[in-house]
């Protein structure tokens, strides 16, 4: 079984992902952007977008610069290819998982757009920080689990707690998607497809699931339900 994973451009956190998915018959492929990348992905059974920077606005049609942009720019590379990747796993019909970015790459490609920026630490959005030895952390959060949705069927739980780096969140939802997951203050923290009915396995949350063993929440449903869920849809198509 392989699994193509799209490269976040650190080593590190790329790791956690690997990590997170690895285990008895699986092979995490990386996917980075080029010929290379495209050909690896034709061998995979299922695909990952990964979190990272934002998205060039271009893709959603956004506004061109805004307070707390990337302060290395935008890597539109990645975003043309992360976004050609996820065009051919609906065509291919294999199973996709969109974590944080990826779950933004996704509402935009289906045309929705973006809250484009949350601006400084310390607002309604959900940041990261740094503690006195400027080290980077995630934010902890609860988020309430829409009742009837895959993902309340994968998890189990009304509410539960997770973790959140970012500054973007998804504004208008893109066509064909329904939310599964809020944040208590009104965030969309997960989507899927609202008529499931012919199409292949889609869910994509905002937090990052790879991570939540840094909380002491490796066993929460909203990690280990979604990985386990996860690998027997690709299992599924055999």
């Amino acid at each position: 079984m392989k699994i193509g994973l799209t490269y976040t451009g650190n080593e590190g956190k790329h790791k956690r992902y690997v990590d997170w998915l690895s285990g008895e018959d699986i092979e995490v492929i990386k996917l980075s952007a080029g010929e290379i990348g495209k050909e690896l992905f034709d061998k995979c059974d299922a695909l990952v977008l990964s979190g990272g920077i934002d998205m060039e606005p271009e893709f959603y049609h956004g506004a061109a610069s805004y307070p707390n942009m990337p302060t290395n720019g935008f890597d539109r590379a990645r975003d043309q290819f992360e976004w050609d990747l996820f065009g051919k796993a609906l065509d291919r019909s294999i199973p996709v998982l969109g974590i944080c970015r990826g779950q933004q790459l996704i509402n935009c490609y289906l045309d929705g757009d973006m809250l484009q920026d949350g601006g400084e630490p310390g607002n309604s959005i959900h940041r990261s920080f740094k503690d006195e030895k400027d080290q980077q952390f995630d934010r902890a959060h609860a988020v309430r689990v829409i009742k009837n949705s895959l993902l309340g069927e994968i998890a189990g739980i009304k509410r539960g707690v997770v973790n959140s780096a970012h500054h973007q969140a998804l504004g208008k939802l893109g066509e064909g998607l329904m939310a599964s997951c809020y944040s208590d203050d009104g965030l969309v923290e997960g989507i899927e497809w609202a008529d499931k009915q012919g199409k292949s396995f889609m869910l994509a949350v905002q937090w990052h699931p790879e991570r939540m063993v840094d909380m002491n929440l490796k066993d929460s449903p909203l990690t280990s339900n979604i990985r386990k869920r996860f690998i027997q849809e690709i299992k599924s198509l055999g």
